[in-house]
């Protein structure tokens, strides 16, 4: 304990000294895996002094973490709102709007694309795979949600976007929760639009009041970008102490084909901002630290504050781009988790059932269905093994099978949540370069 005692202050005497939020980031990823690494070599998984350390050590990761999730619905509540009163005309906004769901789609595409490929180079097939108790307790987990979420036509689930209860909605509780409150900001923000036409004074009155919120909501923001570096530090450390190697070494084909699809979808986002003329480089660079933050986190929505901060201050995004893209982007495409992920899964799962994934026509309903079931995917964990349950359910495949890759999961889940967020900073890129033409 006394050694990341040390590391904390070591992480905040170079805040006090200037050295770049960057770097500090950097540093304590590389000094997490260090200490991770000797805590697990030298205590073991099941050490009492390491889940003693680690106890205190995850006030801070996930402390962290729930902040972060208290922070998400006020933000986009207030970030969507206030974007939409700087737009002079609906055209514009409709243009936007438009814009980055079309992106986020389209890449959602590639992505699925890219997974399919890649489980198909590596030959990933399901057939022969043994579950343990761990894996069929899962695997039944998951069909009881396929009967939950199968209990809800399509119809229903649009319908419950709108919610009955606003205060209900603002606790998060449901999967649809994020897309209910960018639903309210969406109605807020068009009515006092509405209202300026005929009640200048009230309009701006509101408008008012919803900029100061924004202002304090962004306040804590600030606050909780400055412990960023401590947060990584000990969710690192806690990761790399507490994995069963093991077990994860058992899927290491699936876990390398998931890398590099998710690797090989960042070098196509790297493509699409060079065809913009955004250089990829500067991108890399101001990305690095939020894309840190989601890879350890394994939280889409949680990143969202990163995010948007990156976007406004870092990469020239206009506040209102920036804004929608980052939240429609934790509920919708999804590259990682609702895009490579489902893609795979169905690839290695189709031969248990008889179906040849080789063939054109299962990999372009894959690739269709998947696109669809980006829709509305929750940016918290657990969003990707609810997007293959859409995905396999609907291509007709055993779901419970999903069950037999609990033992990597969260490895895995880690480079997914980094390409979701990766999309959704590139979807704002794009389409504020699109839509300043």
């Amino acid at each position: 304990m006394l050694t990341v005692l040390i590391l904390f202050v070591l992480l905040f005497y170079l805040q006090r000294r200037g050295v770049s939020f960057g770097k500090r980031v950097l540093l304590a990823l590389i000094l997490g895996l260090v200490v991770g690494c000797v805590y697990h070599l030298i205590y073991g998984i099941h050490s009492p002094i390491v889940k003693d350390t680690l106890s205190w050590v995850n006030i801070v990761g996930s402390g962290y973490i729930r902040m972060l999730k208290l922070i998400v619905i006020p933000l986009v509540l207030v970030s969507i709102t206030s974007s939409i009163l700087q737009i002079k005309d609906m055209k514009t906004f409709r243009t936007k709007g438009l814009t980055i769901i079309a992106v986020l789609l389209f890449t959602t595409v590639i992505a699925a694309g890219i997974g399919a490929a890649s489980a198909l180079g590596y030959n990933l097939s399901a057939v022969g795979m043994s579950a343990g108790n761990a894996e069929i307790a899962a695997g039944q987990k998951f069909e009881t949600k396929l009967d939950s979420f199968s209990a809800k036509p399509i119809q229903q689930q649009l319908i419950e976007i709108i919610p009955t209860n606003v205060f209900y909605a603002f606790t998060g509780q449901n999967s649809a929760d994020t897309l209910s409150v960018v639903f309210i900001a969406v109605l807020i923000g068009l009515s006092i639009l509405k209202i300026r036409q005929y009640k200048p004074q009230t309009a701006e009155f509101l408008q008012t009041v919803i900029l100061a919120v924004q202002d304090i909501v962004m306040e804590v923001v600030e606050f909780i970008l400055k412990i960023t570096p401590y947060s990584i530090l000990a969710l690192i450390i806690k990761f790399i102490a507490t994995s069963d190697l093991n077990s994860i070494l058992k899927l290491v084909s699936f876990v390398a084909a998931s890398y590099t699809a998710i690797i090989a979808m960042f070098i196509v986002h790297l493509l699409l901002l060079t065809l913009v003329k955004y250089n990829p480089i500067s991108y890399i660079k101001e990305a690095f630290p939020v894309l840190s933050f989601a890879f350890m986190s394994r939280t889409s929505a949680g990143t969202l504050p990163l995010t948007v901060n990156a976007l406004e201050n870092k990469m020239g995004v206009s506040q209102g781009t920036a804004n929608l893209a980052a939240s429609f982007g934790i509920s919708i495409g999804q590259n990682g988790c609702a895009g490579v992920y489902p893609a795979m899964l169905a690839v290695m799962i189709a031969p248990t059932v008889g179906i040849d994934p080789f063939t054109a026509a299962f990999l372009l309903k894959l690739v269709f269905v998947t696109a669809l079931g980006s829709l509305g995917i929750a940016g918290v964990g657990g969003g990707a093994t609810f997007a293959a349950l859409v995905v396999l359910s609907t291509m007709g495949l055993p779901v419970g099978l999903v069950g037999l890759l609990i033992a990597i999961e969260p490895l895995i889940d880690m480079g997914r949540t980094a390409l979701n967020v990766s999309d959704a900073m590139t979807t704002a890129i794009i389409t504020e370069k699109i839509t300043a033409k």
